[in-house]
């Protein structure tokens, strides 16, 4: 190993910030959200990680903190710093800097009211279903055949123009999220690598929001695609298991 190989050198900053996103990152894609788990190797990386000296992991995520807790069996004595939302919602163990609370607003249209008008018209489009979040809802279609998630799609989209424009809008894989707060994954990065005075940040994702992150990296981080497509990313690995034998790498290196 020499100092010209990225993962070495990041290996090697004094404050460490590894960022990673969860489903199908940490975890593999599931049909029913709720069931997902990281994976045994990418559990063993993650706490590994988080004892070695000097670093901070931390799970970025598209979901709220309270699914994302369940998810990610994470509780109250757990060291891993949570962003979730896209960087709207913030959990971080004892003793770490506050969090700005942010925006409090509706951001225009009533947010109970547009998930339930969406909830009743994908009704009819079947394998469509809408996820209620903090901030907003999501339109998913994972379990869809093509023309019903389109029609979905255009219904939800044709929703949102006409009652609240303004609101954010975000593809990822089968998932369409809409949103009033308009932090990003970007954001949650520069906050947590503040928070941290992380010296460099490792972040790792698989979709398109991820991609806001791995934009936002500045020299000497590292950027990490999980799976195939068109990334920002210094590096890409196939999978999971893949990324959870970098991670352990890491680790280990910080633990010398």
């Amino acid at each position: 190993m020499t100092a010209a190989d990225p993962v070495v050198r990041v290996a090697e900053a004094p404050r460490l910030l590894v960022a990673l996103d969860f489903d199908g990152t940490l975890a593999p894609l599931v049909d029913e959200p709720m069931s997902a788990r990281a994976t045994p190797e990418a559990a063993a990386a993650i706490t590994a990680l988080a004892a070695a000296p000097g670093t901070t992991v931390a799970f970025v995520s598209g979901r709220t903190i309270a699914d994302l807790r369940v998810i990610a069996e994470h509780d109250d004595a757990s060291p891993v710093w949570l962003a979730g939302s896209h960087g709207a919602e913030h959990w971080r163990p004892a003793g770490a800097p506050p969090v700005d609370a942010g925006d409090a607003d509706g951001g225009g249209g009533d947010p109970d009211v547009l998930a339930a008008d969406a909830e009743a018209i994908v009704e009819g489009c079947a394998g469509a279903w809408i996820e209620r979040k903090a901030f907003g809802f999501a339109l998913h279609t994972r379990q869809a055949d093509e023309a019903a998630e389109r029609e979905a799609q255009r219904r939800v989209d044709a929703l949102m123009a006409e009652r609240a424009p303004e609101w954010r809008r975000r593809t990822g894989k089968r998932v369409v999220e809409y949103a009033w707060r308009h932090e990003g994954k970007d954001t949650a990065i520069a906050d947590l690598r503040a928070a941290t005075a992380a010296d460099a940040v490792l972040f790792a994702g698989d979709d398109v929001t991820d991609e806001d992150a791995l934009r936002s990296l500045a020299p000497g981080d590292l950027g990490i695609r999980v799976g195939p497509g068109e990334t920002a990313a210094d590096i890409t690995v196939s999978d999971t298991r893949e990324l959870s034998v970098l991670l352990d790498r890491i680790a280990r290196i910080r633990a010398d």
